[in-house]
């Protein structure tokens, strides 16, 4: 799995799956010749000589390296994750070992999106949706408890994806405060949650995120 985005303020980021980041690197070299690397505080850096660079940030969960040897070590060793996909009042949650999805549950809740003709008032329909919303998140949290808590103590990281401000919600519950330090920074771009998505996302939250910049013309 390989895929790019434009970066903001300039460059590209790519996603690059563990097993193919040395194969990756050797194509920066063959484009823009040799390099320089160097460890950052959060990664690794690759300055080619024709000025061109790559910053190389590692999966969740897996520790900074202070060469590309090891960091590429590091990138491939398994580690369980944890996945928390939601969107209004959809979620998918699962335990990753490797690349592997091993434990997995989807469920939804319904969330009046609009009122229909003559029905609620807006300050009527906006408390049901809101009940609604809060019910899901609750739900979802429910979900959480069992699937993850267990777990817990074997996570590298909580990876999670779609709506940030829908995760926040479910993460506010305070049986689930034992993985607010694991949550990685990253959050998924993902579809509304169904177990196909779910199972995308393991690769999504074990590649390398690489902010390339081409040399200035």
């Amino acid at each position: 799995m390989t895929t790019s985005r434009p970066a903001a303020g300039g460059g590209r980021w790519v996603d690059v799956d563990p097993d193919r980041l040395t194969r990756w690197v050797e194509g920066f070299r063959e484009r823009h010749g040799a390099y320089a690397q160097r460890p950052t505080y959060d990664g690794l850096l690759l300055a080619a000589f024709d000025g061109a660079t790559a910053e190389l940030y590692p999966p969740p969960g897996a520790p900074l390296a202070d060469d590309l040897a090891d960091f590429v070590e590091a990138a491939r060793s398994p580690r369980q994750l944890g996945l928390l996909l939601a969107r209004k009042a959809a979620v998918a949650i699962g335990v990753a070992e490797g690349a592997k999805l091993v434990t997995s549950k989807v469920d939804s809740s319904y969330v009046q999106s609009r009122t229909a003709a003559g029905g609620w008032s807006q300050q009527r329909f906006a408390r049901r949706r809101d009940n609604q919303a809060k019910a899901a998140a609750k739900d979802a949290a429910d979900l959480a408890v069992r699937l993850l808590l267990p777990v817990t103590a074997g996570l590298a990281a909580l990876v999670c994806g779609g709506d940030r401000r829908t995760v926040d919600t479910i993460l506010t519950d305070p049986r689930l405060a034992p993985l607010l330090p694991l949550r990685a920074e990253r959050l998924l771009d993902v579809a509304d949650p169904r177990h196909a998505v779910l199972v995308d996302a393991v690769a999504a939250a074990r590649a390398v995120s690489i902010l390339v910049r081409d040399p200035e013309s």
